[in-house]
């Protein structure tokens, strides 16, 4: 079982977007989506090896600024081409207003 990790408190993330955070040497992208729901992903997108935290949220996904992939903040899917691999999707738990992340592998 992973253990969780204080990345940020809500107050540091945008009311809708993201950011990168490092954990054990691993970029992970903590990510609001539209209803204010908070999610953590990998940050590197599968096709191009670039930053999603850089993209754009949409509803609950988000895209690569690159080449237009779109991944699912819930499953970490791809929604939209060229991705096919999808990025791992990690536990997120908030703690009053400290956002916590499990890192898995």
């Amino acid at each position: 079982m992973s253990e969780f990790v204080r990345i940020c408190s809500l107050d540091q993330l945008p009311q809708m977007g993201a950011v990168v955070a490092e954990i054990d040497g691993r970029r992970i992208s903590i990510v609001r989506d539209s209803k204010g729901e908070v999610h953590a992903i990998d940050d590197t997108c599968t096709h191009a090896n670039v930053s999603l935290s850089e993209g754009e949220v949409d509803d609950c996904s988000i895209e690569c600024w690159l080449h237009g992939s779109r991944f699912d903040l819930r499953t970490g899917e791809p929604t939209s081409l060229p991705a096919t691999v999808p990025v791992a999707v990690h536990t997120v738990k908030i703690d009053g207003t400290d956002v916590l992340v499990a890192v898995t592998e």
